[in-house]
């Protein structure tokens, strides 16, 4: 059945990786920021008693969980990365996946973010930090992680719902 919107994406599919590097430099930026103003120096307080800027090493995964297993973080987080990827090959470049594509572009730009961290640092810098709630603190990987997870949810239960949305997974090519 043809769906609205089929047509071809109004621009070049490798346009996403261009969108998915900048999110990459964007997240490793914040970071090197954060390790030369914040680390070792008192936190920047941007609105007291709710936002605050706030150097942290993480060497686990979201909300300190698997402290110390960068080993398996890494072999996760690759796994996820070939997953992905082998979704976006397969994910027909048209306007009505276009949300799915950029969400899960944002996704692999939050994962490729913090393994770069992880691989080269042993650690995740952090340096968000939400302490009216006392929220762990993150960083811009995480971010897009999270943002793009909600809204890959929604997306699956709203936009995607009819069982034909994903055939196009068991295509061959």
């Amino acid at each position: 059945m043809k769906r609205e919107g089929t047509s071809n994406l109004p621009f070049p599919a490798w346009t996403g990786v261009i969108l998915t590097l900048f999110l990459i430099l964007m997240d490793q930026v914040t970071k090197l920021l954060a390790l030369s103003q914040l680390k070792g120096n008192p936190d920047i307080i941007l609105i007291p008693g709710v936002l605050q800027l706030k150097y942290l090493e993480n060497r686990g995964m979201a909300f300190g969980m698997l402290q110390g297993k960068i080993p398996l973080l890494i072999a996760l987080c690759l796994l996820f990365f070939c997953v992905f990827l082998y979704i976006y090959i397969k994910i027909p470049k048209t306007r009505y996946y276009l949300p799915l594509i950029c969400t899960a572009l944002v996704l692999a730009a939050g994962a490729v973010g913090n393994l770069i961290d992880r691989v080269f640092r042993g650690y995740v810098i952090d340096f968000i930090y939400f302490s009216l709630i006392d929220f762990p603190v993150f960083n811009m990987a995480d971010i897009y992680v999270v943002c793009s997870g909600i809204f890959l949810v929604f997306c699956v239960c709203f936009k995607y719902k009819d069982e034909n949305d994903f055939r196009f997974l068991n295509r061959k090519n």
